[in-house]
């Protein structure tokens, strides 16, 4: 569930203390509000993990878990004025081409986690319109993916894995599961296609400011700290204009505070993470 300027635990989702309790070792960092956390290191150890629909067995030797690691990244520690716009549920022909016609306009970088049916349905908005952009994986149909068990997960990620494949030419190496929701067969899925689990600690608020483009960026230049990944969406309902119309707005106001837009990718080479202990 996303609330407010950060991502609920719960809600279907796992918390820390969740990850914990089913079996997955999760050291790093240890906040989740804006622009204060960093990363996670989640590894599988061989053994079931509990509850719910998402309920797998990891690691049972049947399937390739890739590394057999995971990072679970809100934000990332620096010290250097970096901040990484991320727009999810894209390409759409309606808005998706405004946010690139702003970025360009503003020679901004961003992330564009693509669900793999509408980048099959849609690929003519987008291609030859990502040079500089990067593109992570948001699931086939933006389905919450910790209610699905572990061999949908993957045949879901997969598929649009392919699709996002096809359309730039470099397969996707993040992944923010729909909703920001956290499951075994996420987590599994997500291990198997060797991805990094890519959330958000500062979302845009449409709903706070109602046909006020300029207010609403206004709240986020003041609310981003270094290191914040920003999460708005290029498709949806109307009210996410508002953010979208002020998108100007918002970055120049960023930059006029001294900020570097970048990649979620290169936020993270960039960044100062904690060091994974036993």
């Amino acid at each position: 569930m996303k609330r407010g300027g950060q991502m609920a635990e719960g809600a279907r989702g796992w918390g820390r203390r969740d990850l914990l309790r089913r079996g997955l070792l999760v050291v790093g960092g240890v906040g989740i509000g804006a622009g204060t956390s960093e990363a996670w290191w989640i590894t599988h150890r061989r053994m079931p993990i509990a509850g719910g629909p998402a309920s797998t067995t990891l690691g049972s030797g049947q399937q390739d878990v890739g590394s057999g690691a995971l990072e679970v990244v809100w934000s990332v520690r620096t010290n250097q004025r970096l901040v990484a716009l991320t727009f999810d549920d894209g390409p759409a022909p309606q808005w998706t081409p405004m946010v690139l016609d702003t970025l360009a306009q503003h020679r901004v970088p961003a992330t564009f986690f693509m669900v793999g049916a509408q980048v099959r349905r849609h690929a003519d908005v987008v291609r030859d319109r990502l040079a500089g952009h990067e593109v992570g994986n948001h699931s086939w149909e933006h389905r919450d993916l910790a209610e699905l068990d572990a061999a949908e997960a993957y045949d879901d990620l997969r598929r649009s894995h392919d699709a996002i494949t096809d359309l730039t030419g470099v397969p996707p190496a993040l992944l923010r599961p729909p909703y920001g929701h956290l499951g075994g067969a996420v987590l599994h899925a997500a291990a198997r296609l060797d991805y990094r689990l890519v959330l958000w600690s500062l979302q845009m608020v449409e709903r706070q400011f109602p046909d006020d483009p300029a207010g609403h960026a206004q709240r986020m230049v003041n609310e981003v700290r270094p290191g914040t990944i920003v999460l708005g969406h290029d498709v949806g309902a109307r009210r996410r204009l508002v953010a979208l119309r002020g998108l100007t707005d918002m970055i120049n106001g960023l930059r006029s505070r001294g900020y570097t837009f970048v990649t979620v990718s290169a936020l993270l080479g960039a960044g100062v993470a904690a060091t994974p202990t036993r």
